[in-house]
Parts: structure tokens; C-alpha cells; sequence
């Protein structure tokens, strides 16, 4: 039996939380560009989330974007979906089930353009979401006019056109657009490229007036760890337990949060940020950003390195590793925290910290470390240079943890194989692939015979760094030693001759 509206009377009630029947029969407030797992498992956990407290009333039409792929599951599901929310909350397990009714149709842009367009038409359509990957908030001249238009910016463009035409203009048919896109400022940058897209068009100037002056393009921040779909044995033991099938389930963690950059008629608009305190509408999210990019991601890439040579696979056994758990949470409260080029409250900073240890030890969440290494020299560049440069600021001695952190990030990415452009490591006998665009740097600063001199060349590329990271005082020489120590005796001695354990 799948999930569908006829078989809710079926399904186990004890263990789920259910919709109301009058949830069919809300209005269309929200077109969303992607199906994604982060949108169902945020975005819409909250607009469902609102529709059960009767605040927002409204339902979410989806756009699949792109070519691969079906909807034939939505469809089959009447977009039901269930939402298992497992994990640590406050050093406690949390385990709950919910079916998800936040969507009502599901319209492929390929087949179906002309049915989003007339979504346009519609005077309760205000909200515009999107998560089309960091790649589809790009610019490409293009004419709008075609079905559909190939990029998000133009798809949005196009909505947009014949929402302004639909309305004539009128300041209270202009959107809130809220992209989820994990890019800095992606609601200005997107607003830019859909302004530089009307002009490459030549859509009249009244047109480009009532995007800017009636349109809404909010910075926005998601953080949720939504893996997806569980593993197939998991989900057959949860289908059991709940009593249908389900080929759109997803899992997502307890901890979530969305960050909107708006005013009041941004928190009228999207009325469902009433429903839970985890929705924040504020001036500046950059708080949220540097908070996440700098001790969730940063301590991610200080880590991973690290930990998938000592053996770790997931981000949940590094956690159950004594050393690495104290290496983990010394970096995070003690170097990077301190270190955040942005002012934060140190209690922000701690409250951050202590959600991260919960969500890090979530055994729920099958978080490889491998996948985390994928592009690790602009994580390195893009999270991690920026708190060497501030913690030099305020001192001159080597930050010990994030030393031996980027020495093992230089030991991962220390090529002993090449064939093709694909370059692969070694750790006790098996290979690994480099999974880094960047990998030849390091492929040919590794043919130096010198650990020093090739930390040396490394760390003094400043067409990549974009700084001489060998003027930080002592960095290069601790980098050195560190690395020394990681191929001499290995992770798990080196961990274990830190002073880690006493500042975790």
C-alpha cells in the first residue's frame, strides 16, 4: 500500500502526525523551483508545520526544473511524503514521524510551462522559493520567450514578466522571493541577474521599474542536514512500522534554521515563520552565515582530513572517538570560534557549539568524511584562511589545533597516482580519490623530496590563496612539524601529543 490521501485511514496513527483533510483544500501561495530533499525536508517542513497551527493556510506548487529524473512519485503520492525526524536534541534521542502535505502539484518546466505561467494569474501566489544548486543562481543571455527558458533566472524571469502583465503593474501583485541557494547574498545577487537579463531582453523600463520597486529578493540561510532517502533495509523497517510504502521519504535531522534577510511586509507575506521560532526574519543574516559557514562547515574541513585518515568513516564515529571528539570540539570552541571575522556574541558562539555537538553525534545521519573532502582546497581557502588571518590579529602563536588540521589536509592531498586529469592518495594500502579540481597544485608540489619546502610552495601560492600564507608568523614551521609527525607516527599518536584533550 503507498501513501496517498485515500490510504491515510490506514496507515499507523499511534506513531505518526497526520494532516487534516481541510489541508487539500488550501490556495496555491508558493511556487518553488526544485524538488530537492533541503527544500522538502525545510522549507516545506515549515510551511506544513504552519498549515497544522492554521497560520499560513496555504500550499506550495513545485517546479522540477530539470530533465532527469520523474515525478511519477508525486504524483502517484498526491505529493504526500513522510518526514522522519531522528537524531540528538539536547543530549536526548528524538524519533518522529510526519506525513508532509505542504505540496499540492508537482509541474515539470520541460512539459508544463504554461501551466506555471498561469500560476502568475493567480492573486494568492506571493512566495517564490528556490533551490536549484549553487550553479543555477548564474547568468545566461538568454530570450525569455522561449518553453521554457533554460536557466532558474530566466524561468523566473519569465514568471515574473507574466505575473506584471497579468496584474498591470500594480504594487500589491509584486513576490517574495526567497532563493535557498548556499551562496553568499543570494537574493541580491540573484535580483542583479534577473535586472541584467530584462535589459538583455529589452523588456520595457516600466517592467524593470515593478521588479525593483514591488519585488521582494531576500538573502536567505538554510541549515538542516536532509541526507534523503533512507538506506533501503531502514526504510523497509520504517515502512513496516508506519504501515504503507513511501518512495518519497526523507530523513532529516531535529536541529533546523532558516535565515530571511526582510522587513514587516516580508514577515506578513510569509506568514508561516509564526509557527516556529526556528524561521528568523532579520535586518542581517550574516550572523547566521559566519556562525555556520565558519563552526559547521569550517570544523568539517578543519576535520575530515584528519579523521578519515585515522580510520573514521562518518562524522557520528569520529564523535565516538575519544580524540577525535575532543580535537573536534577544542577546534570549534576554542581556535575557529574565537576566530569568526564577524562580530558575534560569544554566547551565540557557545550556543552554536553546543548544537553542533549533538548534531555531529547523530548516528541517524550517515555523514562520510570522504564526501566531505570533495573540493577541500577551496573550503580550506574559502573557510578556513579567513580565521587564520583573524586569529594572527589577535595573536602570533601557530593556532595548534588548526595546524595540525590543515597539515592533514596537505597529507590528504598528497597524489601518489595519476591517470587521465583524476588523482588518487593512499592510506594503509587502499586508494582514495582526490575529489578536488585544484589537485595538480598539489600533485606537483608533493614531487619535492623536502615535507618543509613542499609546505613551503604550497602555502606561498598566492594566486590561489590570494595571500603568502607563509608571512602568518610560525604557521609554515608548525604546519611543517605537524606534518612530519602525521607521516612519521600517523593520526592517532599525533592527536594523542596535543594539548587538545585539555582544552576540550
Amino acid at each position: 500500500m503507498f501513501l496517498s490521501q485515500q490510504t491515510l485511514d490506514k496507515v499507523n496513527k499511534d506513531l505518526l502526525d497526520l494532516p487534516n483533510g481541510s489541508v487539500f483544500e488550501l490556495p496555491e501561495k508558493v511556487l518553488q523551483f526544485g524538488t530537492g530533499v533541503l527544500l522538502r525536508g525545510l522549507p516545506d517542513y515549515f510551511i506544513d508545520k504552519a498549515n497544522r497551527q492554521g497560520v499560513f493556510n496555504g500550499r506550495v506548487v513545485v517546479v522540477k526544473s530539470t530533465s532527469t529524473g520523474s515525478a511519477e512519485a508525486f504524483d502517484q503520492q498526491d505529493c504526500l511524503y513522510t518526514t522522519c525526524i531522528r537524531g540528538i536534541e539536547s543530549g536526548d534521542i528524538k524519533e518522529e514521524y510526519l506525513i508532509n502535505s505542504s505540496i499540492s502539484r508537482v509541474l515539470s518546466a520541460q512539459s508544463d510551462w504554461y501551466d506555471i505561467l498561469k500560476c502568475a494569474h493567480d492573486p494568492e501566489m506571493r512566495i517564490i522559493i528556490s533551490n536549484t544548486t549553487e550553479l543555477g543562481i548564474e547568468l545566461v543571455s538568454e530570450l525569455i520567450n522561449q518553453t521554457p527558458p533554460a536557466s532558474f533566472p530566466g524561468k523566473l524571469l519569465a514568471f515574473l514578466y507574466e505575473r506584471y502583465k497579468a496584474f498591470k503593474g500594480t504594487i500589491s501583485s509584486g513576490m517574495v522571493i526567497v532563493p535557498t541557494e548556499l551562496i553568499p547574498d543570494n537574493g541580491k545577487r540573484l535580483e542583479a541577474i534577473v535586472l541584467e537579463l530584462a535589459h538583455l531582453n529589452g523588456l520595457e523600463p516600466s517592467f524593470i521599474d515593478w521588479i525593483e520597486e514591488c519585488n521582494v529578493f531576500c538573502n536567505s540561510l538554510v541549515d538542516r542536514i536532509v541526507p534523503g532517502k533512507p538506506a533501503k533495509a531502514e526504510k523497509e523497517k520504517i515502512e513496516t512500522q508506519l504501515g504503507y510504502e513511501d518512495d518519497l521519504m526523507i530523513v532529516a535531522e531535529p536541529y533546523a534554521l532558516w535565515a530571511i534577510e526582510g522587513n514587516e511586509h516580508v514577515r506578513k507575506v510569509l506568514a508561516f515563520v509564526e509557527a516556529d521560532q526556528r524561521v528568523v526574519i532579520c535586518n542581517d543574516i550574516d550572523k547566521f552565515r559566519e556562525l555556520k559557514l565558519r563552526l559547521l562547515n569550517g570544523t568539517h574541513t578543519m576535520t575530515c582530513g584528519l579523521a578519515y585518515l585515522s580510520g573514521c568513516v562518518t562524522v557520528s564515529d569520529a564523535m565516538q572517538n575519544e580524540q577525535l571528539a575532543a580535537f573536534i570540539k577544542g577546534v570549534m570552541q576554542h581556535e575557529i570560534g574565537p576566530s569568526i571575522p564577524y562580530p558575534v556574541e560569544t554566547e551565540a558562539v557557545q550556543d552554536f557549539s553546543n548544537k553542533l555537538i549533538d548534531r555531529f553525534s547523530n548516528s541517524f545521519i550517515k555523514h562520510n568524511w570522504i564526501s566531505i573532502t570533495a573540493q577541500y582546497s577551496s573550503k580550506i581557502k574559502q573557510r578556513i584562511v579567513p580565521l587564520l588571518v583573524q586569529h594572527y590579529k589577535k595573536s602570533t602563536d601557530a593556532p595548534e589545533l588548526m595546524t595540525l588540521g590543515v597539515a592533514a589536509f596537505l597529507l590528504f592531498m598528497k597524489p601518489v597516482r595519476k591517470t587521465d586529469n583524476a588523482f588518487y592518495g593512499n592510506h594503509n594500502g587502499e586508494e582514495y580519490l582526490i575529489n578536488d579540481v585544484h589537485a595538480r597544485r598539489f600533485y606537483d608540489s608533493w614531487k619535492l623530496q623536502s615535507v618543509t619546502k613542499t609546505v613551503e610552495k604550497i602555502l606561498a601560492d598566492n594566486d590561489f590563496w590570494e595571500t603568502d600564507l607563509n608571512q602568518l608568523p610560525g604557521f609554515t614551521a608548525a604546519v611543517s612539524a605537524k606534518l612530519e609527525e602525521l607521516i612519521t607516527h600517523g593520526p592517532v599518536k599525533t592527536l594523542e601529543n596535543t594539548s587538545l584533550m585539555k582544552m576540550a
